[in-house]
C-alpha cells in the first residue's frame, strides 16, 4: 500500500479470537487503518455490539453486523470453512481485494478462492505468521540442499496448538509437508505412530498433532540425519503475530491486480531460493 492515507478495512469473522486480534491491532494504528465494517455470522450473539468492545479495545463506533455497504480496501477473513465462499462472492460485487486467513478449507471454498482471484487480489496462506513464512523458506531450502547431496534425512513435523483448534494437523504443517515433498521428493505421508509399524520407511513425511491449553502454535519440523540432526522451530507466543501478518498482508494487496498472491509475495521470497 503506497497512499499515506488510512486503508479502509473490513474484518470478516470480527468476533473470533484472530478476528478480535485483528480489530485490536488496526485500532491501535488509526493512522494506516480505518476499521470500516466487522461482520459475522448471522446469529451471532454479539450482533449490533461496538466491534472495538468486542475486541475489549474501546468503544470505536462500528457494529458487528452480517455485511458492508460502506467503501472499503480490502478485508481480511479470519472465519471459518464454509463462511468464505459468500464473502469472496461479495468482494468479487464490490471490486475489493481479499486476504483468506482462513485454514481447513473445503473443496468449495478453494473453488470459491480461484474464482475470485479472476476478478479482483486474493492472497492467501495456511499462516499469516511473518516468521513462520520466514521458516517455510529455510525449509524449502534445507531440504533441496539434502537432496542435492544424496544424504537420506528423516523428516518428521510436530504441531502443536490450543484445545479448541479443530482441525489437525495444521494448515501450516501441511504447508511445510507439502514444502518438504517438493523439496526432497518424497511421495508418503503418514500420521502418528503406534503398535508395529516396523522400519521407518526412507520416503516419508511424519505429522505429529499435539492440542494442549492455549498454545497459539507451535510447529519443528525435524530433519534427521545419521549421526546429526537439523531442526527448524517456530513458535508463536500470542496471537498478534498473526493479527498483524494479516494486517501486513492487506497493506501489500491493496492496489495490486487481480490475480493469486501469497506471503512469499508479502516477504519478497522467490521461489526459486
Amino acid at each position: 500500500m503506497t497512499t499515506t492515507q488510512s486503508c479502509n478495512l473490513v474484518v470478516h469473522g470480527a468476533a473470533g479470537r484472530m478476528g478480535q486480534r485483528i480489530v485490536a491491532c488496526a485500532l491501535a494504528e488509526p493512522e494506516q487503518w480505518n476499521l470500516v465494517a466487522a461482520i459475522d455470522r448471522t446469529g451471532h450473539p454479539r450482533l449490533g455490539d461496538d466491534a472495538g468492545q468486542v475486541a475489549g479495545a474501546g468503544e470505536v463506533g462500528v457494529p458487528l453486523s452480517t455485511s458492508w455497504e460502506v467503501p472499503a480496501d480490502v478485508v481480511i477473513d479470519f472465519s471459518l470453512p464454509g463462511a468464505l465462499r459468500d464473502i469472496a462472492e461479495a468482494c468479487v460485487q464490490k471490486g475489493v481485494p481479499l486476504v483468506v486467513a482462513t485454514t481447513g478449507l473445503e473443496a468449495d471454498d478453494e473453488a470459491a478462492i480461484a474464482e475470485a482471484a479472476t476478478s479482483v487480489p486474493v492472497l492467501i496462506s495456511p499462516s499469516m505468521s511473518l516468521a513462520v513464512n520466514i521458516a517455510m523458506d529455510l525449509v524449502g531450502r534445507a531440504g533441496r540442499l539434502l537432496r542435492g547431496v544424496n544424504s537420506r534425512a528423516d523428516v518428521e513435523i510436530i504441531e502443536c496448538h490450543h484445545h479448541h483448534k479443530e482441525d489437525a494437523p495444521s494448515g501450516t504443517a501441511l504447508k511445510f509437508g507439502r514444502i518438504v515433498k517438493d523439496a526432497m521428493g518424497l511421495s508418503k505421508e503418514t500420521h502418528g505412530r503406534e503398535g508395529r509399524p516396523g522400519a521407518r520407511p526412507e520416503d516419508e513425511v511424519g505429522y505429529h498433532a499435539v492440542r494442549s491449553g492455549d498454545n497459539p502454535g507451535e510447529h519443528t519440523i525435524l530433519f534427521g540425519l545419521d549421526g546429526e540432526c537439523l531442526s527448524v522451530n517456530v513458535r508463536a507466543t500470542n496471537r498478534d503475530s498473526y493479527a498483524r501478518g494479516a494486517l501486513a498482508a492487506a497493506a501489500f494487496l491493496v492496489g495490486k491486480p487481480a490475480g493469486m498472491y501469497s506471503m512469499d509475495d508479502v516477504l519478497g521470497i522467490s521461489s526459486g531460493n
